[in-house]
């Protein structure tokens, strides 16, 4: 039964993937070929609690609601894709009467009062390519994704809802063929038997207006008739007001316009968002500073560490000799250096912990910056990083169990370390993610996931991450064990006590770490909660490798310090003072929530914003911990090794 699960799971994983690709291929389309516009759930700047498009007296299509079949990351997403009745005509410029509502009730008007004031948006997409509007703030200019569903004029307590979109759709010609786009405004005529000239969509950018149509020359429409072309209004009379016992007319227009962009170049709109000089400025002044922490330690450890290695050797006895330097600290430690520490197991399964999640995060990054995964395939980077996090459980069970047999000098309850490290991190997820679905289930948000979905997860999780995982402890108990250096005293040494706290300098320890992350962390915040894109692209990578390094010599600064004031508790320490950066990210989230945010609106985007990025701290404690400590043990056995005591 198991292996039939697993096979089961697989081949979805392997569909979804498949299917999400599909979407990505290119997409080419005729002249007066019908083009239809999706569109995914409401999002909103203050709000944490998506909800669907249709739960809004919007038009429907003729043929019914039709939601689009996903993978499992975009169901975790909470994105809902569904069909619309914005129809388009290949290369056709017209202007559109969509439909007129029935006259609202008191709950519909009172639900559009609230999503408006909640600024939610609507994210319509053309050809897998999200609708783009321009705004003009203080003489700059701005780029959005979607388009609000209303708005309160500063004038009036009334709310005008967006009713009359103008898109235009940037088309280029299909590079397949040798044809040339004709003239958009004239219609395409084939010439003798030559096939209409194809194109590809590039571009997809709407203007939202509010517009007061005279519902009794509506009513006389039907969906798709034509109608006249037509301004956004500028005077709040000639606004659309949403009233009670009122109706709503939705129209629309559109326009081709002829580009030269290519079809692979098409994302480079939404990756240009925000300020690239700025954040590339920032990442360069970033790495700046981080090689000069970095000359800054090697010259600290070249002027002390290989100095007393060098007397240590026995090529410098001459010079120890005149100078009668007392022994330091830490060749006092040699009896006590490698000492099990206080909860040996968790420490095992934290740092096996830690290099599973650091291994996902370096596969799907890389994944990601070289384009193998598009932006349009929604949902699979989370479906990216679930799947490297189970297969990359080997990894994480092999350093976990050789930790574990070198602390405990055997193999005895190995196999309850490797099912701790297979549950320690997707438990806490589970844990948490069922708290905040409850909330948003109460909240009817469509971001809830189905029981069915956790069963779907729950599989993944025990019928492929799990045996991976023990299958990494099993090679493990049959490496070579890692034998110490140095022999340990029975009696431990009393460890002197100190003016400061060594908490405190492990605590600040993690602004270094922190640093290298703020950058990045500020671009990853603000695509998040102001629904823009988040470019994955070389400088993430540098960004990355640059936080490995910091971590590294951060532990190492921290223990190497420890080992001077004789304290041998050094195992804990060396994880924490890397680790501890995942304090100052969760406090600048707190920081982006409070100031930035606003503080949303409401206890529940509060508690599921709080939630999702407490996750978020425990994989960068449990990442940067285990990078600061494997660095720190292999300095303190290199140390000793090389040590005659």
């Amino acid at each position: 039964m198991r292996s039939s699960a697993i096979w089961n799971w697989v081949f979805f994983a392997l569909y979804s993937i498949w299917f999400s690709l599909a979407r990505s291929y290119m997409h080419t389309y005729t002249y007066n070929g019908l083009i239809y516009a999706e569109v995914n759930s409401l999002t909103s700047f203050e709000n944490w609690l998506p909800f669907s498009y249709y739960s809004l007296p919007y038009c429907k299509p003729i043929g019914g609601i039709l939601e689009r079949v996903g993978n499992v990351g975009s169901a975790l997403m909470g994105d809902q894709i569904v069909n619309t009745p914005y129809r388009f005509r290949g290369n056709v410029n017209e202007s559109i009467y969509l439909c007129t509502t029935d006259p609202l009730s008191e709950p519909e008007v009172r639900l559009l009062k609230q999503r408006t004031s909640d600024l939610y948006q609507v994210n319509m997409m053309l050809d897998g390519l999200p609708a783009v509007r321009y705004a003009r703030s203080g003489g700059i200019n701005i780029q959005w994704t979607g388009f609000p569903i209303g708005y309160v004029p500063l004038t009036s307590d009334d709310i005008d809802i967006i009713n009359h979109l103008k898109f235009t759709v940037l088309v280029n010609e299909h590079r397949g063929h040798g044809y040339n786009i004709t003239d958009l405004d004239v219609p395409s005529v084939s010439k003798g038997d030559e096939p209409a000239p194809l194109f590809e969509i590039v571009g997809f950018a709407v203007v939202p207006c509010s517009v007061k149509h005279d519902q009794e020359n509506m009513k006389r429409l039907k969906m798709y008739d034509n109608i006249d072309s037509m301004e956004c209004p500028l005077d709040l009379e000639t606004s659309q007001v949403v009233k009670e016992n009122e109706s709503i007319s939705f129209t629309y227009e559109v326009q081709f316009v002829k580009s030269n962009i290519r079809w692979q170049s098409r994302w480079d709109t939404y990756s240009r968002e925000g300020d690239p000089e700025a954040r590339r400025f920032s990442v360069l002044y970033s790495l700046m500073a981080i090689l000069l922490l970095t000359s800054i330690v090697s010259a600290i450890f070249l002027k002390t560490i290989s100095r007393k290695l060098t007397n240590c050797w026995g090529l410098d006895k001459q010079a120890e000799a005149q100078t009668n330097e007392e022994p330091l600290g830490w060749k006092l430690l040699a009896g006590d250096a490698f000492r099990e520490p206080n909860h040996s197991r968790l420490l095992s399964v934290m740092v096996g912990t830690g290099v599973q999640i650091t291994l996902t995060g370096f596969v799907t990054v890389t994944i990601v910056a070289f384009g193998f995964v598009l932006p349009n395939a929604r949902g699979m980077i989370l479906m990216l990083i679930v799947t490297v996090y189970s297969f990359s459980g080997i990894v994480g069970g092999y350093i976990g169990i050789r930790l574990w047999r070198m602390l405990k000098g055997s193999t005895d309850g190995w196999k309850l370390v490797s099912w701790s490290i297979a549950f320690l991190f997707p438990g806490t997820i589970l844990i948490i993610h069922v708290a905040l679905n409850l909330i948003m289930w109460v909240n009817h948000s469509i971001t809830a996931v189905s029981i069915s979905m956790y069963v779907r997860v729950l599989l993944l999780w025990f019928c492929i991450s799990a045996p991976i995982t023990l299958l990494g402890g099993l090679i493990a108990t049959w490496a070579k064990a890692i034998q110490y250096p140095v022999k340990t005293n029975q009696i431990p040494r009393e460890i002197p006590a100190r003016t400061l706290p060594s908490w405190l300098l492990v605590l600040c320890a993690g602004m270094f770490p922190f640093s290298t992350l703020l950058i990045e962390l500020f671009f990853f915040l603000s695509s998040i909660c102001l629904s823009r894109f988040y470019s994955v692209s070389g400088s993430l990578c540098l960004c990355l490798l640059s936080l490995v390094i910091i971590c590294a010599e951060t532990s190492l600064i921290i223990t190497y310090r420890n080992l001077r004031a004789e304290d041998w508790n050094w195992w804990w320490k060396s994880f924490y003072a890397s680790g501890s950066a995942s304090v100052y990210v969760f406090m600048y989230c707190i920081n982006y929530l409070v100031f930035d945010l606003l503080g949303l609106s409401g206890p529940p985007s509060v508690t599921v914003y709080v939630g999702y990025f407490l996750i978020m701290a425990i994989a960068v404690l449990l990442s940067t911990g285990s990078i600061g400590f494997l660095a720190s043990f292999f300095f303190v056995n290199a140390l000793f090794s090389s040590t005659e005591i």
